[in-house]
């Protein structure tokens, strides 16, 4: 016989009221936490490792967008040119086929590549990282929006009846921001730059990179092939029924979204929104599963991004022959609306915007950051360099003497204004840092650890 005796909680080790509301909502916490699958995540660790990247990346941006003024300007211009622009490549299965010119191959494949990865950063973000929140939200999606429409307004007050309607098509080229152009300027600085001020600048380019995409898309597309864009919404529901089917495969959504930006591209919309609409139909945890297929795909892309995509986009785009250049080419309407909105229109928007919503005590500064911060750190939010290139390339297409003229002048904007953008930028960022102690990255990623 087996003697069964009852078990007793002691009264003292009985969890009051209150303890049971803290139970209650840490498990509710954990349970709409995706990282509860791994509770040794932390993304503060892996925003310090995007931001050395990032850092890195820009240093390799610089040297090629340097290197490509040289050889536009060497005897090599011609070779240059040639390649990029008369030299075609194609690919094809069976009887269809695709060819396009290098410098198509590389805005509307290369680029399309990076588009996915930033849709994959603004997922994450939105999810579980600085964006996850509404208090997180709201001040970059401010700043953001102010950073926008103050440049935008500037290019069109100062293209405002120049003459020829086509040079008002740049409007939104100085409302870009390059992530990797000013965080790595903003590395310059060291360990005195404290996390809060990269992570504002970050989320700021994050949305504005958004804005970027929705500009393209509603501004930026002509001559729509609905057949293909017919096409396109059936692989579409393809990538969503996979995601809501929680499939984990990499090789399937890979599959459907190549599928969708064939249909992208030939449907006269930019082929590169095909690589955000892939990214936003990615997992970013499927339950039961430790492994993100989300965050493995952002950082394996996180290094051919910024050490081959991009240098090879800046190599392509940055060119410009300066040939003829004086400085009454500087005052002509699209360079100095270029100029103006990147150096002006981008901090004052900025700045205006979140100081007057701070002071509405709608969105509020996070812990340890001023209005000085945000005022410098708008400066290198200026830096706009590769997304406003891009921005050119589609607003002044063709061959056309004028259009052509115009694509150079905008360049040279970009070129000289995101330049003294990022120089007046670190200086300010410097008399502000200077007399501040190290942060020591293992302890700053200690503390704010969320999963500690």
């Amino acid at each position: 016989m087996v003697n069964k005796t009852k078990k007793t909680i002691p009264a003292a080790k009985k969890p009051s009221k209150a303890k049971k509301s803290v139970a209650k909502t840490t498990k509710k916490a954990n349970s709409s936490n995706s990282d509860n699958a791994n509770p040794y995540y932390n993304p503060i660790l892996m925003l310090q490792e995007f931001l050395k990247l990032e850092a890195a990346g820009g240093a390799i941006l610089i040297f090629c967008a340097g290197l490509a003024l040289i050889v536009a300007n060497s005897p090599l211009f011609h070779t240059y040119q040639t390649f990029l622009h008369e030299t075609t490549a194609v690919i094809g299965i069976g009887t269809f086929e695709l060819e396009k010119d290098i410098i198509h191959w590389i805005n509307d494949g290369l680029m399309a590549i990076f588009f996915f990865h930033v849709g994959l950063e603004i997922k994450r973000e939105v999810m579980e990282g600085m964006l996850s929140t509404k208090e997180q939200l709201i001040l970059p999606i401010i700043a953001a929006i102010g950073g926008m429409v103050f440049p935008g307004l500037i290019f069109f007050l100062i293209n405002d009846g120049s003459g020829i309607k086509e040079s008002m098509n740049g409007w939104a080229i100085p409302t870009a921001t390059d992530i990797a152009f000013a965080i790595g300027i903003l590395s310059v600085l060291g360990k005195r730059v404290p996390i809060a001020l990269k992570v504002f600048l970050l989320a700021l380019a994050i949305i504005d990179d958004l804005g970027a995409i929705v500009i393209i898309a509603m501004f930026y597309t002509s001559n729509l092939d609905i057949s293909n864009l017919l096409m396109g919404g059936v692989f579409v529901a393809g990538l969503f029924a996979l995601n809501r089917s929680k499939v984990s495969k990499g090789s399937m959504y890979l599959l459907l979204g190549l599928a969708l930006w064939v249909c992208v591209l030939k449907s006269g919309i930019h082929a590169t929104l095909a690589g955000v609409i892939a990214a936003f139909a990615i997992p970013l945890q499927i339950p039961g599963e430790r492994r993100s297929l989300l965050r493995q795909l952002e950082h394996d892309l996180n290094p051919f991004i910024a050490f081959i995509v991009l240098p090879i986009f800046a190599f392509a785009n940055a060119g410009v022959n300066l040939d003829g250049i004086t400085l009454q080419h500087l005052a002509e309407p699209v360079a100095l609306g270029v100029i103006a909105g990147l150096v002006i229109g981008k901090p004052v928007g900025i700045t205006l915007f979140t100081w007057v919503f701070t002071k509405l005590k709608i969105a509020k500064l996070p812990k340890g950051m001023h209005m000085k911060h945000v005022a410098a750190v708008s400066l290198l939010a200026g830096i706009g360099f590769t997304m406003s290139i891009f921005i050119a390339t589609l607003g002044y297409k063709g061959q056309q003497v004028h259009m052509v003229e115009f694509l150079r002048e905008a360049k040279i904007g970009i070129l000289l204004g995101s330049f003294v953008a990022a120089t007046v930028g670190l200086i300010a960022l410097w008399l502000i840092l200077r007399n501040d102690k190290e942060i020591s990255p293992e302890s700053e990623a200690n503390d704010l650890n969320p999963n500690r």
